[in-house]
């Protein structure tokens, strides 16, 4: 854990970061909290100070901890939409007052994953679990290996001649090569 000075000094070399980067722009700006990828997790207070700068206008949080998604939509509100950042979350994020989602499953399935969304949010939330619910086995499957070996092997699987990642990622082994191609079978892609 980091100790109370650094993550302080974290969180005013985050916002100093984002606001040059903002001020260089002039167009909207989607902050991306991935703590997997980037070793950082954007904190719900980092969150309100950056929903301060006009054109920071939302963030893909995929810290896969609902409880931070719940205190960045409380400070925030309206200042800062939150998108999920994790497939396997987006109807609790919505729930929670997300907006939407920016998703890996939506490379492969897209009407799907779109319908999934507005269907939670225009109140038919049952029809959204079911599709959500139905779509954790292939979420799963895409996260078999180093994203986007996965989804990139589901695309040529799909016929859409994607080829081999560049290094140093690699191919997708045989056996996760079987179970993404049945769960793709199983959610009707294949």
């Amino acid at each position: 854990m980091l100790h109370h000075t650094t993550t302080k000094q974290l969180k005013v070399g985050l916002v100093q970061h984002f606001k040059a980067i903002a001020e260089s722009v002039k167009i909207p700006i989607i902050i991306y909290s991935v703590q997997s990828r980037t070793g950082v997790n954007i904190t719900p207070e980092t969150c309100l100070e950056l929903s301060k700068i006009p054109n920071i206008v939302a963030i893909k949080e995929a810290s896969g901890n609902l409880s931070q998604v719940a205190s960045i939509a409380n400070l925030c509100r309206d200042n800062l939409c939150i998108y999920s950042g994790n497939d396997d979350q987006i109807l609790p994020v919505l729930s929670l007052g997300g907006c939407g989602v920016i998703s890996v499953l939506s490379n492969i399935a897209p009407k799907k994953t779109s319908q999934m969304v507005h269907e939670f949010l225009n109140g038919n939330v049952e029809s959204a679990r079911k599709t959500q619910l139905d779509a954790i086995p292939l979420i799963n499957a895409l996260f078999c290996e180093v994203n986007p070996i996965p989804v990139k092997e589901a695309l040529n699987i799909m016929g859409y001649n994607f080829g081999i990642p560049r290094l140093p990622l690699t191919k997708l082994t045989e056996k996760n090569t079987e179970i993404l191609k049945n769960e793709m079978k199983k959610f009707g892609l294949i």
